[in-house]
């Protein structure tokens, strides 16, 4: 169903006359008042990129542009209305101009928080640049307003300029002074400990990272996460208040530890491949006996276990019967042959959830029972850990739970908690990865969540608060670069699946990091190369997004060797990058092993 369009524009009488009253009010103003009148909107002319605006969907473009050299362009999409929002101070009991010039269709300025009448003008076509133009008064205790603009539902990109607020500026008083005292604490193969002094008026401090900002906090320490082994960086500081920014700190720099010899993935091969076995059922593809996997699987992943329920979090695994797996081994055999992979040196693991196997760990009693069935079938089968496969309707955020490093929905906050006992349980050699679906991971960097203003869809990014709390637990994260919609990269371009292209952004916003639905104060730290693998369909017959061997090899040139990069610009080179995911191991024998066989020809 459709949504409500707009209400039909005003009669052109109605027009003049309210062009008449504000032609008449603002005659009324006073040179005082007009020569203390200010532009109040910061970086309105789009020219410091998105500085000062919070968009949902939005970025910077250089054509068409109404003055200077760059301007917004927003598209909305879904239930997203691709809102640009930035708050101003004000005096309270002033009277102020809103305007802006547009481009599109449905294109929104307004104000609200004003304490009086919040207003909003619209332009219904704009095909050429169209001024927009507000105005409203601030109640008697108003000193804040945020001005914004967005599009409409369902309709396409619009393009926005030369935004400004004219009329007294508010006490915004002066920025802090620069922090002093940087030092470095305690420093690991991931991460470094910092702290400083506290500012006087201060209200919170930027952290940044070789130059970038990396978080935001209230306090004055923190520990920078995300980071490489064995890697030197640089750090500074700045405190914040309403007025702005600090100048930044003096510059720290430490260099992170080697990496601990855990057990988790160093002993992986440093390039390793990972597939899934269909061990608990039958399809187009044939049964495969866990003998008959080849050596070049390094990681086996048991293909699944599902719950009895959706929220009961007792956790099955039943291997195939004979009826649909004619040629399906005794457990006896099973067993054997996995001993005989793990003593090769490969790790098999048990992959709770796929498709079918929805799993809500709503309760801590789900919870406590997920430990403990997953506890049984990895004692029973001898395994080396756990691979978590949630999709479908599993993960999806609360309303309220905004951010992803401290969450706070039950599903989400149960199965860290149930993982980490798990790690715990069975130690340092215990293998973890993930196999989460584009939507709910790199669809985080435009939305996360129901958004600041509601109706997004609540699984959006929802694996990024898991993968964050247990990244320092994590062997191995395969994204599935399948059965994906369109995702915006870090060039704020869409990609789509079915050539290099689709990898290699998606893969480089796992290791770049990327500010979560477009916060640049929330930024999702970058993963390790060395825990990012690719994942990929076997074959035609496995699923949406399979390339050819050809763009596989263009993908791994571009991540590792920075060559055959086409038109997508990676922020960095990865030789260290683990290796490749696929699904499945069944559908790579029924098409002759090319998926393997290309792996090896290419990794030697």
């Amino acid at each position: 169903m459709e949504r409500a369009r707009p209400l039909a524009r005003r009669p052109l009488v109605t027009l003049l006359t309210a062009a008449a009253l504000a032609a008449s009010g603002l005659t009324a103003l006073t040179s005082a008042a007009r020569a203390a009148d200010a532009d109040l909107a910061r970086n309105g002319g789009f020219e410091s990129a998105l500085d000062g605006w919070t968009c949902t969907a939005g970025t910077t473009v250089t054509s068409p542009v109404h003055s200077g050299t760059t301007a917004l362009k927003a598209t909305p999409a879904g239930a997203d209305n691709a809102r640009c929002a930035q708050t101003v101070s004000v005096r309270p009991d002033s009277q102020y101009t809103l305007s802006g010039y547009v481009q599109g269709t449905y294109v929104y300025l307004g104000a609200s928080g004003t304490g009086t009448t919040d207003v909003s003008t619209w332009a219904q076509s704009a095909p050429a640049w169209q001024q927009l133009t507000t105005t409203f008064r601030t109640g008697p205790s108003t000193t804040k307003v945020t001005i914004y603009t967005h599009g409409w539902y369902g309709t396409g990109a619009y393009h926005a300029d030369d935004i400004s607020l004219t009329g007294p500026g508010g006490e915004t008083g002066q920025p802090p002074a620069a922090p002093g005292g940087l030092k470095t604490g305690p420093v690991t193969s991931s991460g470094v400990a910092l702290s400083w002094s506290p500012v006087p008026g201060a209200t919170g401090y930027a952290v940044y990272r070789d130059g970038t900002k990396v978080s935001t906090v209230t306090g004055t320490s923190t520990t920078v996460t995300g980071l490489t082994p064995s890697t030197a960086y640089s750090f500074q500081v700045t405190a914040v208040n309403d007025a702005g920014e600090s100048a930044r700190s003096a510059t720290v720099t430490a260099t992170t530890a080697q990496r601990p010899d855990d057990g988790g993935s160093s002993d992986l091969p440093a390039h390793a491949l990972v597939g899934y076995l269909h061990a608990s059922f039958a399809n187009g593809s044939g049964y495969t006996r866990m003998a008959d996997v080849p050596d070049s699987w390094d990681v086996i992943d048991l293909a699944f276990g599902e719950p009895t329920s959706v929220t009961s979090g007792d956790i099955r695994f039943e291997r195939c019967p004979v009826a649909e797996c004619p040629n399906v081994e005794s457990d006896a055999e099973f067993k054997a042959a996995i001993k005989a992979k793990q003593a090769a040196g490969k790790k098999v693991l048990i992959s709770i959830g796929g498709q079918n196997g929805q799993v809500q760990l709503t309760t801590t009693a789900a919870r406590d029972k997920f430990v403990s069935s997953v506890s049984a079938i990895i004692d029973e089968y001898g395994l080396d850990g756990l691979d978590i496969d949630f999709e479908g309707h599993s993960l999806s955020l609360n309303a309220d739970d905004t951010d992803f490093k401290n969450p706070k929905t039950p599903v989400i906050v149960n199965l860290v908690s149930a993982v980490k006992t798990l790690k715990a349980k069975y130690g340092a050699d215990f293998v973890l990865t993930m196999a989460p679906e584009t939507f709910f991971v790199q669809l985080g960097y435009q939305y996360y969540g129901t958004g600041k203003w509601g109706g997004q869809d609540p699984r959006a990014g929802a694996y990024l608060p898991v993968i964050h709390a247990l990244r320092d637990d994590l062997t191995l994260l395969h994204v599935q670069d399948y059965n994906s919609g369109p995702i915006m990269g870090l060039d704020n371009q869409y990609h789509s699946m079915g050539g290099a292209d689709f990898h290699i952004a998606m893969t480089d916003m796992l290791l770049t990091g990327f500010p979560v639905a477009g916060d640049a104060n929330n930024v999702f730290p970058p993963l390790r190369p060395d825990q990012v693998a690719i994942g990929m369909p076997a074959s035609t017959n496995a699923g949406n997004g399979h390339v050819s061997p050809a763009e596989v090899t263009k993908t791994l040139n571009c991540l590792t060797k920075k060559s055959d990069c086409g038109s997508y610009a990676t922020h960095g080179t990865w030789p260290a990058l683990r290796g490749l995911m696929t699904w499945s191991i069944n559908w790579d024998r029924y098409s002759n092993w090319e998926f393997q066989k290309h792996f090896d020809a290419y990794f030697g």
